[in-house]
């Protein structure tokens, strides 16, 4: 089996991501990142996750983003809003994706795996800067450029399955493939049990997603 490594946040999309990589025959190797986030209860589903889906291992980095702060979830005083606005939302951590996806490409090259996978989407997103089909190109092209792996002749493919989907085509991918998605969490303000407000962005597009794609929603609200 080729070693892959895989973002895994604890949310929805990620889950769906490790369970992919695992049905393509990579032994997967999962990473979540304790940057100071609002939702820390994505973590401990970050784990739940990775055990469900049978990752071979499970690493946790912390790199603390809230000495900068400049977003909702990097920063108590920045509301996380509950309307849909214009422009990029406040939730966007500035280079966010960038700093993740350095860290496992560090993992990747002691690991000697030529994969990493990464949930972003380009559809039914907040609009964040980082989840552009061109920023996904963009990364690999420097991966391949600044590691000795890829100079030696191993180049690395950055892989993006969810990059074109629906969240409605995300959930059903995701049942195919036996996510469990009541184990998840992707509200940007969920509560320390894993609940989630129902009135984030996050929560929006996790609910309409469901909504069409026919299932169940098995997310756990604070107000049911």
């Amino acid at each position: 089996m080729k070693n892959s490594v895989i973002l895994l946040s604890g949310g929805l999309d990620s889950a769906t991501v490790l369970a992919m990589a695992r049905q393509q025959g990579f032994a997967c190797y999962a990473l979540s990142v304790d940057y100071g986030q609002r939702h820390h209860a994505e973590l401990a589903a970050a784990h739940r996750v990775a055990q469900a889906l049978g990752a071979v291992e499970h690493r946790v980095i912390n790199i603390d983003l809230t000495a900068f702060g400049g977003s909702a979830l990097t920063d108590s005083k920045i509301a996380v809003p509950e309307k849909m606005g214009s422009g990029i939302p406040l939730t966007y951590v500035p280079a966010r994706n960038t700093i993740m996806l350095s860290l496992a490409l560090a993992w990747a090259e002691v690991l000697k795996a030529q994969d990493i996978f990464f949930g972003v989407n380009a559809v039914d997103y907040s609009g964040y800067p980082d989840c552009r089909p061109e920023y996904v190109d963009s990364y690999e092209r420097m991966a391949n450029l600044a590691t000795q792996a890829a100079v030696e002749g191993h180049p690395l493919t950055l892989h993006a399955p969810l990059l074109h989907l629906s969240k409605a085509e995300i959930i059903q991918q995701g049942i195919k493939l036996g996510v469990d998605f009541s184990i998840t969490v992707s509200c940007y303000q969920a509560d320390e049990q894993g609940r989630a407000c129902g009135v984030c962005d996050s929560c929006r597009l996790r609910r309409t997603g469901f909504e069409l794609a026919g299932v169940k929603d098995s997310t756990r609200y604070r107000n049911t």
